[in-house]
């Protein structure tokens, strides 16, 4: 896994530098360069702006403890990044920084993520998981005795490989 992500890293970079070459072929240097500070300067202020609306929605699920608070942590994470990737010099950087950063693309950015990682679960953890219970009934109350614990009889559903479906 940190191979990949070393090879794709260094992939990133050979084509970041490539693209910078030839927007610097085309517009010339000393405009490619003010536009790679410009690009930076607009993702600092993305990320001010977005990055405080994330939090704010963020600190507010968690006050209000509603359901649907990964969505708004989601949010924060993917405008982090996104800054990250805007501030740092590179073109392509800077195409996906800004697809993180705008409310109207990071819902399409985070079903692609969402898409991606169920696509490497294992089959027994891709969603829908089912798992079927049967409840008993507690066992009867004697004067001053503990009530017994509730126990929860069910069985292990495995998959066509053999594998428990979880």
């Amino acid at each position: 896994m940190g191979r990949r992500i070393r090879i794709a890293a260094g992939l990133l970079a050979l084509a970041e530098v490539v693209v910078f070459v030839l927007v610097a072929g085309w517009i010339g240097a000393g405009l490619t360069v003010l536009l790679a500070l410009a690009t930076s300067v607009l993702g600092w202020v993305l990320l001010a702006r977005q990055g405080t609306r994330a939090l704010s929605e963020l600190r507010e699920s968690a006050r209000t403890r509603r359901a649907g608070a990964g969505r708004e942590l989601g949010d924060a994470g993917l405008v982090a990044a996104g800054g990250v990737l805007m501030v740092l010099p590179g073109f392509i950087g800077d195409v996906l920084g800004l697809l993180c950063l705008l409310p109207g693309t990071r819902s399409l950015v985070r079903a692609a993520l969402g898409r991606l990682i169920v696509s490497r679960l294992p089959v027994g953890l891709r969603p829908p998981v089912r798992v079927d219970s049967v409840r008993t009934a507690e066992m009867p109350r004697r004067d001053h005795a503990p009530t017994a614990p509730l126990v929860i009889e069910g069985e292990v559903l495995r998959g066509p490989d053999g594998r428990p479906l979880v």
